[in-house]
């Protein structure tokens, strides 16, 4: 089993439920949570804690060049996924999630190729409205500065998940998970006791790429 999940998913696209239901599996290494990595939201109608753990993606704490991961060697990416682990004991397998990893999808599965991809899609024009619906650029965490503006974040959404299903077809994976306890089974974890997400519900189709 390898030491990291990876998670692609375009803003909007509610990846964040798909991690957090899987976040609390007794395999997954829960040292990179901290207060300052969460955020709430009321966008399903009451306050959820939706946003928990690390993110990685330009113009935040980690992953600041992670549009051109390919560009850096396998141990200097490691060395920036392990960051917000540093001085946990914990252990488990780090789940490490960038929208940007969208196109980087080939070079994850090329340079670790024993851990698994999880890809996260909704259509563009309601990954657009739930994250306005969210917050958009008021979201406290993860910062969103990278994407400038709504007309900058339609287009970067519409980039994502067009590399996400390039991706998925290429590796011939069909967004056949139906909950995340499928997603637990199919990368390998135990699933989380008191957690049950159904994807058809939640309007997200989710694909496991390993």
């Amino acid at each position: 089993m390898g030491k990291y999940i990876f998670v692609a998913g375009a803003p909007g696209s509610k990846w964040s439920s798909v991690v957090k239901n899987i976040y609390y599996s007794n395999d997954i290494d829960r040292g990179d949570y901290s207060e300052t990595r969460t955020y709430y939201h009321r966008a399903s109608g009451q306050l959820d804690l939706m946003h928990i753990g690390a993110y990685f993606d330009p113009g935040m704490e980690f992953g600041g060049w992670f549009d051109q991961l390919d560009q850096y060697s396998k141990e200097h990416c490691e060395q920036e996924f392990d960051k917000p682990w540093l001085g946990s004991a914990q252990g488990g397998i780090k789940i490490i999630k960038s929208h940007v990893f969208a196109a980087q999808i080939d070079f994850l599965r090329d340079t670790w190729p024993d851990c698994p991809v999880i890809l996260v899609h909704r259509p563009n024009d309601a990954c657009l409205g739930w994250w306005v619906r969210c917050g958009h650029f008021n979201i406290t965490y993860p910062k969103y500065n990278y994407y400038k503006d709504l007309d900058h974040m339609a287009w970067h959404i519409d980039y994502q998940n067009n590399h996400i299903l390039n991706a998925a077809a290429t590796a011939d994976v069909d967004f056949d998970i139906v909950d995340n306890q499928h997603l637990c089974q199919r990368v390998g974890i135990v699933p989380p006791v008191d957690h049950w997400q159904s994807y058809p519900r939640s309007d997200i189709k989710v694909a496991v790429i390993k």
